[in-house]
């Protein structure tokens, strides 16, 4: 297959599939342990091990100055209550930061600052862009019906650090409640189980 040139991409909003990029994709099984509910999370998986989300990786160059991109396609749907999620991370160099652009879809970048815990749940959605500043863990959700597609953008050198959020998870969780897409406490969900 011949290289692609990084330069200048072709791809469709609504399923951006790169040929010949480099390719993340993580089922419902590489999410043990990420789901609150392990039960839903187990009943689930005993029926199914669907594909939750890909990411197409673009470096078009490793230099001081050169940036990465990468095309995410999110699935839509939930474990018990809470909405299919990207696994989360950090960028290995904490002072990167990185932009989201929205391509199709309805959802949510959980923003969550390494420093204070503070969390900020945005609308990531067709048209839309977020900014995600460095020293925050952030991660996707899909709150819609269809595929939620998106780009993100950011230095080269920023790296991924998805140990962290293995480890000690998200302090705020979306599920869904009466209907509506709501964030609360991580904990408490746990604790108390499928709040109505």
């Amino acid at each position: 297959m011949p290289a692609i040139d990084l330069s200048a991409v072709q791809y469709d909003p609504l399923n951006p599939v790169i040929a010949g990029a480099p390719v993340s994709e993580r089922r419902l099984s590489d999410l043990q342990g990420y789901f609150a509910d392990t039960a839903a999370f187990e009943q689930a998986l005993a029926m199914d091990d669907p594909v939750l989300y890909r990411v197409y990786s673009l470096e078009p160059g490793t230099g001081e100055g050169d940036l990465a991109y990468g095309f995410g396609v999110l699935m839509p749907g939930k474990v018990g209550q809470e909405y299919y999620f990207t696994k989360g991370h950090y960028h290995a160099w904490r002072a990167a930061a990185e932009v989201y652009i929205g391509l199709s879809g309805s959802g949510y970048m959980l923003l969550e600052d390494e420093q204070t815990g503070a969390s900020r749940l945005l609308p990531l959605t067709g048209h839309s862009a977020v900014y995600v500043p460095g020293g925050t863990a952030h991660r996707t959700i899909n709150t819609g019906t269809t595929p939620l597609t998106y780009i993100g953008i950011n230095p080269a050198r920023a790296g991924h650090d998805y140990g962290s959020i293995a480890e000690r998870g998200f302090r705020q969780i979306v599920v869904e409640v009466a209907g509506t897409p709501t964030l609360i406490d991580r904990a408490l969900y746990a604790a108390s189980g499928r709040p109505a």
